[in-house]
């Protein structure tokens, strides 16, 4: 396999003090925590992208050393219930994600104490739906409403006709995890809500957040959190000097604007609970131990950049899908400007421009995990992603590039099933066909089985495509987690396109 990528980040250092720093807080309350979970805890692939060596399932591992001690919530708003709002990564919509999520934490042990749908009002039909599809599936399902001037009348807010209108989430554990399918789903107001409940009922508890990104004690033009800036663009999330900390405490780190934005109304929130706050700034909220685990500065600094220009070509490319003004990609056209990057720095971009420069038909290029780079090319039988497949498992394998792993006559009948009998007008196979084949062929093929086996060393690489790929081959890359970009380019003229 030669050498393989390198790690900037101590992952045991990371699960052993994050678990700390939790506890500490915890105790300092002395009694519930409930603690606000941003980003994603399962499959926080952005964080494994730009700080290599973190894990996507680093945040769960940690949880797991104290499950015993957890209960999970996970809030979805009425909004993204009645909009069919999906998750990006994965393309499934919000109520999906939340029974995968169910599915997930319990696979790991967690306790999964409820489900509360936020901003719920009589019009939301999608909402009272999902309440009873979950009431059946034996879930706690709860209701949080909307209130009027939220977040900044205060004096409305917490009385009884603010959150007191809520339902009160029944838990029966000390630290409570509030966590969501997306952003702004409602699980801070989900534990401001508690709290002014909890205070009702002489239930001591307190609120934190632990959130990855932005990372407080890193610069804030720190390649990390520039590429945490790209990854929120269509939020219009921004980095800033946290200015209460930097008045409380004269010390300069990182935030972002909406917690900035929010603190005086939270502190309010907080005086009107418990008669003082138990915070100076924004970032005293949180307990994110992530800066001070990074290994190695300069690889954290160049996959935060790698990162960046794959969040320009996703924005170029949902722009040319939806024909939308260039808004995001110029946003993050500026931030690799700040980082003195070009699209050219990806490695797999000249490769594959060059390959379609000689065919004049569409090609590909993957950087293996040793920097070694294979293309592919368009060819009567196969595309050009499918074409680059069989040569990076050839390449892995060690088997030699004259080899073929698939005979025409084993291509040929698949061809002829798509066209003249399922209607396909594209003959090539598609990867997702190829892939089908070759574990066909693996049977009596030793080269079709060594290539096969080598399918688990493609985690991880990058790809890069000269024309924006079909919803088959996109979910084929994404489920092997090959990190795909495209040129903002349709392969054909055609106006209907499947999504």
């Amino acid at each position: 396999m030669g050498e393989q990528r390198k790690i900037g980040f101590d992952r045991d250092k990371y699960l052993a003090l994050q678990s700390q720093h939790i506890d500490e807080r915890r105790k300092r309350f002395g009694g519930k925590l409930y603690l606000e979970f941003g980003g994603k805890l399962f499959d926080d692939h952005h964080a494994a992208r730009v700080l290599p060596g973190f894990t996507p399932d680093n945040k769960i591992q940690m949880l797991r050393t104290i499950a015993d001690e957890v209960e999970v919530v996970i809030a979805i708003s009425a909004h993204d219930l009645a909009s069919n709002k999906v998750r990006a990564d994965l393309g499934i919509p919000y109520d999906s994600d939340v029974l995968r999520l169910i599915d997930e934490f319990r696979s790991y042990g967690l306790y999964v104490g409820s489900v509360v749908i936020t901003q719920m009002t009589d019009e939301h039909r999608q909402a009272r739906a999902f309440k009873r599809k979950l009431e059946r599936l034996g879930l706690k399902v709860y209701r949080h409403y909307p209130i009027k001037g939220y977040p900044n009348d205060v004096a409305l807010i917490v009385s009884d006709q603010g959150y007191g209108r809520n339902d009160y989430i029944e838990t029966s554990r000390d630290l409570v995890v509030v966590t969501a399918p997306g952003p702004g789903s409602g699980k801070m107001a989900t534990c401001l809500s508690q709290l002014y409940h909890d205070h009702r009922r002489g239930i001591p508890s307190g609120y934190a957040k632990y959130e990855t990104f932005p990372i407080w004690n890193l610069p804030l033009d720190h390649p990390v959190n520039l590429a945490y800036e790209a990854a929120t663009a269509d939020l219009d999330d921004v980095n800033m000097i946290d200015p209460y900390h930097l008045a409380a405490y004269g010390e300069q780190v990182v935030n972002y604007n909406r917690d900035v934005e929010i603190f005086p109304v939270l502190n309010l929130l907080f005086e009107r609970l418990f008669g003082s706050s138990p915070y100076r700034s924004p970032t005293d909220m949180g307990v994110n131990m992530a800066g001070v685990c990074i290994s190695d500065d300069e690889v954290c600094r160049e996959a935060s950049k790698q990162e960046v220009i794959r969040r320009y070509y996703k924005a170029l490319v949902e722009e040319r899908r939806d024909e939308l003004e260039p808004t995001q990609s110029s946003r993050m056209a500026l931030t690799m400007s700040q980082l003195g990057i070009t699209k050219e720095d990806r490695p797999v971009v000249g490769p594959a421009l060059a390959v379609e420069g000689k065919t004049k038909a569409p090609a590909a290029a993957i950087q293996l995990a040793d920097g070694r780079i294979v293309t592919g090319k368009t060819s009567p039988l196969l595309g050009a992603s499918s074409a680059m497949l069989l040569d990076a498992l050839k390449s892995l394998a060690g088997i030699d590039d004259a080899v073929r792993l698939l005979d025409p006559e084993t291509i040929e009948p698949i061809q002829t099933l798509k066209t003249t009998h399922l209607g396909s007008a594209n003959p090539r196979l598609h990867t997702d066909e190829v892939l089908i084949a070759l574990s066909v062929s693996a049977r009596f093929d030793e080269n079709a089985r060594r290539a096969l086996a080598e399918l688990r060393h493609l985690r991880g690489c990058d790809v890069h495509t000269t024309v924006i790929l079909g919803p088959v081959d996109e979910a084929i890359f994404r489920n092997l987690g090959v990190q795909v970009t495209s040129e903002p380019v349709y392969q054909t003229k055609k106006l209907y396109r499947k999504r």
